[in-house]
């Protein structure tokens, strides 16, 4: 349920279209439907402005596509994340409107609505450190792009060959904000956090040898940042930095309606 279908239903009733009880069934499912496996939370959208997220790690199938069903029934539209391959092979089979990138491992449907057009005027950049990198990146971007936004995507920019980046500095310097995506030591987000004006969001990853801990030494030294404006997020978190990116880019003149 989101908020145009809830205004739609509220003129059908000041236009005598709809009967107050009718309207009254129709919202019966809110704030949420339970699935017996899972309880879905329909009432996301109306607060936070995007539907409730499926983790799709470690979920059946089955619980997948009757997830995912029942959300893009409600919002129009909904997203998974970190689905394993095979799994969407299956949902892909039940779900054939739904589709899947390996790389992020991110599966979307889109039902009712037609996805929302990005903005024109102010974008995120998604920057990659290394290739290995990607599969986080991509989950960043991808998401930022299903919400809505515009995205422009830096990758290999990595610090080991720094002039890379600084090829790019004017795509860097007219963003909004910069997700900074970087395994290893990390030192992406603090050169970057040096270079431009708006936020930075630091998104260490689990890539990297011996000392690298899975990525907890990106992560200490991206929260260790002596560049000013950076947040840091959880390792491998390329949801969590581009829903915190979608925050900042709401409050932001221009936004996409």
């Amino acid at each position: 349920m989101n908020p145009e279908r809830i205004e739609k239903l509220l003129q059908q009733v000041a236009r005598g279209d709809l009967s107050p009880e009718a309207a009254t069934r129709e919202l019966a499912t809110l704030p949420y439907a339970e699935l017996g496996h899972s309880t879905l939370d329909l009432h996301r959208e109306l607060r936070q402005g995007i539907p409730e997220t499926v983790f799709g790690e470690n979920k059946t199938a089955e619980q997948l596509v009757e997830i995912l069903h029942h959300l893009s029934e409600a919002h129009g539209r909904v997203l998974a994340t970190r689905v394993p391959s095979e799994t969407a092979g299956t949902v892909l089979e039940q779900l054939p409107r739904a589709n899947y990138d390996p790389v992020s491992r991110l599966l979307h449907l889109t039902s009712a609505h037609a996805p929302r057009k990005p903005s024109s005027d102010r974008y995120a950049v998604v920057a990659c450190a290394g290739t290995s990198d990607l599969p986080v990146a991509e989950e960043a971007a991808q998401t930022l792009e299903f919400i809505g936004h515009r995205v422009e995507r830096l990758t290999d920019v990595g610090v080991a060959g720094v002039h890379r980046l600084f090829d790019k500095l004017d795509v860097l310097r007219d963003a909004a904000v910069v997700l900074c995506v970087a395994g290893m030591e990390g030192a992406l987000t603090s050169v970057v956090g040096g270079l431009v004006a708006c936020p930075v969001i630091g998104v260490p990853t689990s890539i990297g040898y011996g000392v690298a801990r899975g990525g907890q030494t990106a992560l200490h030294a991206m929260l260790s940042s002596c560049a000013s404006g950076v947040a840091v997020v959880n390792i491998d978190n390329g949801f969590g930095a581009a829903v915190f990116a979608h925050s900042v880019l709401s409050l932001l003149p221009g936004r996409n309606e």
